[in-house]
């Protein structure tokens, strides 16, 4: 791929040239999935943290139809600013490409620049997975996790999702779920799901040899690793079903759907619950910055 089409930053260029840490961020978060000022507070305090672990963060995202691995901050307020600002997944990007649009990446396509751009680590806040109902739905980020060789972390798949089915989809399409410093695996705003992992790991370095063995195995697939929300903003399991149980209801009235229907449950949750899963939303993804940089460290 040209330098027309792919942008890497210089440092993160330079960083990927050395052997040295690099981390990929999605940018759907910032346009997309928090509110403003808080989308943009959220992009520069993962950055930070991740320059704090030793690693160079790469925010990825699609500027004027360039596939862009790093962004300058005018471009992360460009993308905060929200306006035409697209959101992407894989299916989308040959379009915004040959129509130089402007648009944030979600995981799935997150995970295929990153990929392009020689990034091994990846880190956000919740995968895509089996939607709810009849209708099999089934997010884009399940497929590019099933063929692409790389390392995301995250807190499990996003609540509003039928998390079962999720898993059972990750197990049958031989992606490796694993836990970091928990037993099972997380649900997003709630540390626990009663759904399993395939292995435990309590350091960066544990998971550094399994990803070392997957690529000496010729395995072409993601390594999940699944981190929970920080206990003090865990939500507690009454208020969670609350919450989600009117965020869906409200959902139905409006018949809301498709590739809207995820953003609108979070914002919904987010009022119904005063703030407070807006708050767990943040510091998972802090957290998860802080392990992603540890991990890219140690391979």
């Amino acid at each position: 791929m040209n330098e027309d089409t792919l942008y890497i930053a210089p440092e993160v260029a330079s960083a990927i040239e050395s052997n040295k840490p690099v981390v990929a961020l999605e940018s759907t978060v910032i346009a997309h999935g928090l509110p403003r000022p808080l989308n943009l507070e959220t992009a520069r305090r993962m950055e930070a943290i991740i320059r704090e672990g030793g690693a160079t963060p790469a925010t990825i995202a699609i500027i004027d139809g360039k596939l862009c691995a790093g962004l300058t901050d005018d471009q992360l307020n460009l993308l905060a600013e929200g306006g035409d600002v697209k959101k992407i997944s894989t299916r989308d990007v040959a379009l915004a490409v040959a129509r130089q649009w402007t648009g944030a990446t979600t995981v799935a396509s997150t995970i295929w620049i990153a990929r392009k751009a020689g990034i091994k680590v990846f880190a956000t806040g919740g995968i895509g997975g089996v939607h709810r109902g009849a209708l099999p739905d089934v997010s884009a980020d399940l497929p590019e996790l099933a063929r692409s060789r790389i390392i995301v972390v995250c807190s499990g798949a996003k609540i509003v999702l039928d998390l079962p089915a999720t898993r059972e989809w990750l197990e049958t399409h031989g992606v490796t779920v694993l836990g970091y410093e928990c037993d099972e695996l997380p649900a997003f705003y709630s540390r626990k799901s009663g759904l399993p992992i395939d292995a435990r790991v309590d350091s960066p370095g544990e998971v550094a040899e399994i990803f070392r063995t997957q690529q000496r195995l010729e395995i072409s697939r993601a390594l999940l690793v699944t981190a929970p929300v920080p206990g003090e903003f865990e939500l507690p399991s009454e208020q969670l079903k609350f919450v989600l149980d009117n965020a869906l209801a409200d959902a139905a009235r409006k018949n809301i759907g498709g590739r809207e229907l995820t953003p609108f449950l979070l914002n919904e949750m987010a009022q119904l619950s005063r703030g407070n899963t807006l708050r767990a939303n943040v510091a998972l993804l802090e957290n998860n910055a802080r392990i992603a940089a540890q991990i890219a460290a140690a391979i």
